[in-house]
């Protein structure tokens, strides 16, 4: 067969979708399931990385059948997935040793701040982020402590340590492969930027064992071959890629400076600063964007751990609205946000205030304040969020960003957009493909199988579907995060 097709895996943090890629860059078919979300207590967030492989393995049939192709007709894999979620299995069984523990978990938000004193600034300095719940390293501490004989079993080499990357491939090659791509590596909070290692030092002090840690492999690249015996075919895992790195990649912001902006499970802003390494002085995070033939490109980023879920949360949770999609017509039904205003810190709060203990709080509300309000107050919450670490991120740049590329489901609601313009003051440029994560995994994982030759050659098919151009005055605007940031004082250390 002449066409050549990538099949991507994107693993998100509420569902798992496959899709097959053609080359030119159109997306064949696709398939999506949602998976389990476990809370066993209010600061838990935890996945069943059994259930996620499951899925996974169902999800590519599903996407090949429905595109017609067998296993020989796919040039290579492409993987993206949820960053720092920790995963941690008995490398003769495979099976996991516990739950995954989630990005969003907060469980180790207590042993921080007895630490904080001691360790905040020595590992931010070294793995280029702040001291948060999310790290891995932590995680991988709280594992440790609580799963009997876990330590024991890590020292003798008997467990393995991955993010959702890394247990794909293993899974994939039945058992045979344990890496880490390097943007996954760069967001698990154990690995040292500086000396470009796993943080020795740290993770001694924390009791983890180094004997746990996958290496480090390229995210374009030849990196392993699945077992013939799950699809009928040897094909080759070419691109591993973190979700945020890949969209970043995908939205072409291939150049030092250029910024994309994901609305998904969480908001994350990523700038591409370049191969030089450079920590962030103000609450950012420093990651590896990507690594391609050995040499890093780094890149700033902020984000906010809840800001689609917390749409998720007026549907599930408030019982608000039946769907994600009725948010934008209830939002202009108003006028305005009627006063209210709904920090979504429902797991806290991270860049640039790196609370655990904030809470979620919607404030403002009157006996004139309705579903529509409410419904609007979380939207704008999202922007103000984003707002926070655009700004941090144009005083640690010193570049003034201008123009934002944008992607994830919710991009897709333009009162989102038209009011990101607005707070942002730069304007907001939409694809007409927004799947721009399971893209970049593609276009990576296609570079290495010879689909594409260079980033230009994969970016050449894209279009613009709509700019948004910023339109409200620097007085409301000023006015508007003015009340923003009255609102977030007031939520930060609730639960402390």
């Amino acid at each position: 067969m002449s066409e050549k097709f990538i099949l991507v895996i994107d693993e998100g943090t509420t569902g798992t979708r496959a899709l097959v890629v053609d080359q030119n860059s159109q997306i064949k078919a696709q398939a999506y399931t949602e998976f389990t979300q476990y809370h066993p207590a209010p600061d838990r967030v935890e996945h069943d990385a059994e259930e996620i492989w499951d899925a996974t393995l169902m999800m590519i049939k599903k996407a090949l059948n429905e595109a017609g192709l067998a296993a020989k007709d796919i040039a290579a894999i492409g993987i993206t997935n949820q960053r720092a979620t920790t995963v941690v299995w008995d490398r003769k069984t495979g099976k996991p040793i516990h739950r995954a523990l989630v990005w969003q978990d907060t469980r180790t938000a207590g042993y921080i701040e007895k630490i904080r004193a001691q360790w905040a600034d020595e590992t931010y300095a070294h793995t280029g982020w702040a001291l948060a719940p999310v790290y891995s390293s932590l995680s991988l501490w709280w594992l440790m402590e609580n799963v009997p004989g876990a330590r024991e079993r890590a020292a003798a080499g008997e467990l393995a340590f991955g993010t959702i990357d890394s247990w794909l491939i293993n899974k994939l090659t039945g058992g045979k492969v344990h890496v880490i791509a390097a943007s996954n590596a760069s967001v698990t909070g154990s690995y040292d930027l500086v000396n470009n290692e796993w943080y020795k030092e740290w993770l001694d002090f924390l009791g983890v064992p180094l004997t746990l840690f996958p290496p480090l492999v390229d995210d374009s690249g030849l990196i392993a071959e699945i077992d013939p015996a799950l699809l009928g075919a040897a094909i080759p895992i070419t691109g591993v890629i973190a979700d945020q790195h890949a969209a970043l990649f995908s939205q072409g912001c291939v150049e030092p400076g250029t910024v994309k902006c994901t609305h998904g499970t969480g908001t994350f802003l990523d700038m591409n600063i370049g191969p030089k390494l450079a920590v962030s002085h103000n609450g950012l995070n420093t990651i590896i964007a990507w690594r391609m033939n050995g040499e890093m490109i780094y890149g700033l980023e902020g984000y906010a751990a809840v800001t689609g879920s917390a749409v998720q949360w007026l549907r599930d949770g408030a019982e608000l609205i039946k769907s994600s999609a009725e948010t934008e017509a209830l939002a202009t039904s108003v006028a305005d946000n009627g006063g209210v205003y709904f920090v979504p810190a429902l797991t806290g709060l991270s860049a640039p205030y790196w609370d655990s203990f904030a809470r979620g709080m919607i404030i403002g509300i009157t006996r004139g304040t309705t579903r529509a309000h409410l419904v609007r107050a979380t939207l704008e919450g999202i922007v103000y969020a984003t707002k926070d670490f655009l700004e941090t991120m144009r005083k640690d740049s010193g570049v003034k960003i201008t123009s934002i590329k944008v992607d994830g489901g919710a991009a897709r609601n333009d009162f989102l957009m038209q009011f990101q313009a607005d707070m942002l003051d730069a304007e907001v440029v939409r694809p007409l493909n927004a799947e721009a994560t399971a893209m970049g995994a593609a276009y990576l994982a296609g570079l290495a199988a010879g689909v594409w030759h260079t980033p230009a050659e994969c970016f050449a098919g894209q279009k613009v579907e709509r700019v948004f151009k910023p339109e409200m005055p620097a007085e409301q605007r000023n006015s508007l995060y003015a009340e923003w940031n009255k609102a977030v004082k007031r939520c930060m250390g609730w639960a402390e």
